[in-house]
């Protein structure tokens, strides 16, 4: 079972996601078929995918009860003076009659900040959205969100990686009580990095589980992504080994020789 974040809008979410950027219909169909097969129970898409129909029919053609599959999808920065209207379309193309998690996928025009906030919380209200949250923000512009609204997001998708790593960003959001999810974390990691290998090898696991397991041990959500049902399943199989202190150190250490 997949340990899970609680949000506030009182759902679990699930540490680990499948994402689905850059799958085509076809392709995003079977992969979310085999992901929810092999035991995921998170899958992220976005209105800039073109797979949300495909993401949707997936899920419902799994036999997996759709109260037990967290599902997120995202707003378009250009969408957002027809965020209702979007998030309505999201909604046929998925099939379903909420969505878990509604993020804007990128910063909108300083003008259209807070509005766009405001119709996802509208949304939330009126029951179409469970949870609702922001992708590639800065802790600043989670601030003005904040602060407008006496409302502060559940979530930010960010950019995550060992190279990328960022202790001081991280508390920013735990003092907020926002929790993180990180998006290509292998993909812009090197994974014939000496310091990965080695412990992948100590632990008999691969350079991506590392990763992924890294991320886990500080509490990050992973969106992990792939075609291949060997890759799916070896990126959700993270609980049958744990990072010491001094694996994650070394990993962390990654940042600064970037």
């Amino acid at each position: 079972m997949t340990r899970t974040v609680n949000l506030p809008g009182g759902t679990g979410l699930p540490m680990i996601g499948f994402g689905t950027w850059q799958l085509r219909p076809k392709a995003a169909y079977a992969s979310v078929r085999e992901a929810l097969e092999i035991g995921y129970r998170h899958v992220d898409t976005a209105t800039l995918y073109r797979n949300e129909a495909d993401v949707g029919r997936a899920v419902k053609d799994s036999g997996v009860d759709r109260e037990e599959v967290f599902v997120t999808t995202k707003l378009r920065p250009q969408d957002a003076r027809d965020a209702r209207r979007t998030l309505e379309s999201s909604l046929r193309l998925l099939g379903t009659g909420y969505v878990d998690l509604w993020l804007i996928h990128w910063p909108t025009g300083r003008d259209e900040l807070v509005p766009t906030w405001r119709a996802l919380l509208e949304a939330q209200d009126a029951g179409l959205v469970r949870n609702a949250g922001v992708s590639n923000y800065s802790p600043a512009l989670i601030d003005r969100l904040t602060e407008a609204t006496g409302r502060r997001p559940a979530v930010n998708q960010i950019a995550w990686s060992p190279a990328q790593h960022d202790p001081a960003l991280l508390d920013e959001h735990r003092r907020r009580g926002i929790v993180v999810e990180g998006y290509s974390g292998l993909k812009n990691t090197d994974l014939r990095d000496p310091v990965l290998t080695g412990i992948a090898g100590r632990y008999g696991v691969t350079p991506a589980q590392v990763v992924l397991r890294w991320h886990l041990e500080h509490d990050i959500v992973i969106l992990p992504r792939s075609s291949r049902r060997e890759h799916i399943a070896a990126n959700f199989d993270l609980e049958g080994f744990a990072l010491t202190e001094e694996d994650v150190a070394a990993v962390d250490a990654l940042a600064r020789n970037a």
